[in-house]
């Protein structure tokens, strides 16, 4: 240890030159101090922008305080009136009996899913898709895309998603029109779909409605009448009892008030037999007899007429008490056959050759008038110029007509001049 502290005692360092040190610190500390002055320049430069920035973000927030502490709405376009009407728009009572609006987006066998801009989508069940009966959604017309009003009628406690029908709504519609047809006092068409001891149902606007035996015309059974329809007219309507009555003595009744004689009506062939074809005349059956198919002779009916054909027919009788109505289509012939050749023909000219045969029955008759006064002027009656007897007019003498100079009706162009002054 001495030895080694000896030789470092011994060593001898040269001298330092202060003047060296001085010269060259002062070559290199003017630029490091100059640098430090442009950088402490541009810190103050940053902290000053900071700072003025700091001072204008603030005095932005405290004159926004204050427009919202004093002016809330001021220079806004969008009021509280628009944010409310936002949000009902948005939002709806969900109670069961609103109606709500609603866009089919998804179907399947068993109903469809419907967007009725709630928190989840609303379930259509294909049972309360149509007042009909329909296996399928798509039956009713129901389809992704549609949109529809709809009635909320319940909820899945599951999901918490509403439960919609369409078939509520639809009730109301039919109910109203139900009592818009009762007042006009119109017939329709009710198909019997079932039947007690008291009068059979039957299907009307969709609704069920029951017909009492005591106001059906005919003397049919429920079941001969099942499958059937039937012209009715309603007698009552109450959608709060939920009861639908109507009656088919009653339709029955005004059909055959229509029926008159020589007037034409439009048909449906029912059945052939051998003597003749059973027409449906607007729910009364009467019966064209195969001499009154045509002129020409009729061998075989089904050559001529089949079950379902549409025709037109001629009244030629009818007899209310046993509710028979004779008709003729060959009455309405253009030319006789046509019925057989061209019945088509007959169907479009069927009111011309009515109005043509009513003509010819009206001049018969007149003939027939003017014949009966000419041998029994005693009658008291007179034939008017529209071939109408009735009551000798005030101007003739009681006794009647003399009738004794008057010329034959076929010798009329012989009057010479002499005669007529």
């Amino acid at each position: 240890m001495a030895s080694l502290a000896q030789q470092f005692a011994g060593l001898r360092c040269p001298p330092i030159s202060i003047s060296g040190l001085t010269e060259r610190g002062a070559t290199f500390s003017k630029p490091k101090r100059a640098a430090n002055l442009v950088v402490t320049a541009k810190a103050v430069a940053i902290s000053n922008a900071q700072t003025k920035e700091r001072e204008k973000l603030k005095q932005l927030f405290e004159e926004a305080y204050e427009r919202c502490r004093t002016a809330p709405m001021e220079g806004v376009s969008f009021t509280l009136e628009d944010f409310h009407s936002s949000l009902e728009a948005y939002d709806f009572n969900s109670e069961i009996g609103t109606r709500v609006k609603g866009t089919v987006f998804m179907t399947d066998n068993n109903g469809a899913l419907v967007d009725i801009t709630a928190k989840s989508s609303a379930y259509l069940p294909v049972q309360e898709a149509s007042i009909h009966r329909i296996k399928r959604p798509e039956e009713a017309g129901i389809v992704p895309g549609m949109r529809e009003e709809f009635v909320i009628i319940g909820e899945n406690e599951a999901d918490d998603s509403l439960i919609l029908s369409l078939r509520s709504i639809q009730y109301e519609l039919v109910w109203e029109r139900c009592r818009q047809l009762q007042a006009e006092d119109v017939t329709v068409k009710g198909k019997v779909v079932g039947g007690n001891k008291g009068g059979l149902v039957a299907v009307v606007e969709g609704l069920r409605g029951f017909v009492p035996f005591s106001q059906i015309s005919s003397k049919s059974t429920a079941e001969e009448l099942l499958d059937k329809e039937l012209p009715l007219k309603f007698v009552d309507v109450d959608e709060e009892q939920s009861r639908l009555i109507l009656s088919n003595r009653k339709a029955m009744a005004d059909s055959q008030a229509q029926l008159g004689i020589g007037s034409v009506v439009t048909g449906t062939v029912q059945s052939l037999k051998p003597y003749g074809a059973f027409i449906d005349i607007g729910g009364i059956n009467g019966l064209l007899h195969v001499s009154q198919i045509s002129h020409d002779r009729v061998s075989d009916i089904a050559t001529v007429l089949q079950p379902g054909d549409t025709l037109k027919v001629m009244i030629l009788s009818h007899d209310r008490e046993r509710g028979r109505v004779s008709l003729s289509t060959k009455k309405l012939e253009p030319t006789p056959g046509d019925m057989i050749r061209n019945p088509k023909l007959v169907f479009e000219k069927a009111e011309e050759m009515a109005q043509t045969f009513r003509q010819r029955i009206a001049q018969a008759e007149a003939m027939a008038r003017a014949d009966m006064l000419r041998f029994q002027p005693e009658s008291g009656l007179t034939l008017s110029s529209d071939g109408i007897l009735g009551p000798l007019n005030s101007d003739l003498p009681a006794e009647g007509l003399d009738l004794s100079d008057a010329p034959p009706a076929n010798e009329s162009d012989g009057i010479s001049e002499k005669e007529s002054d």
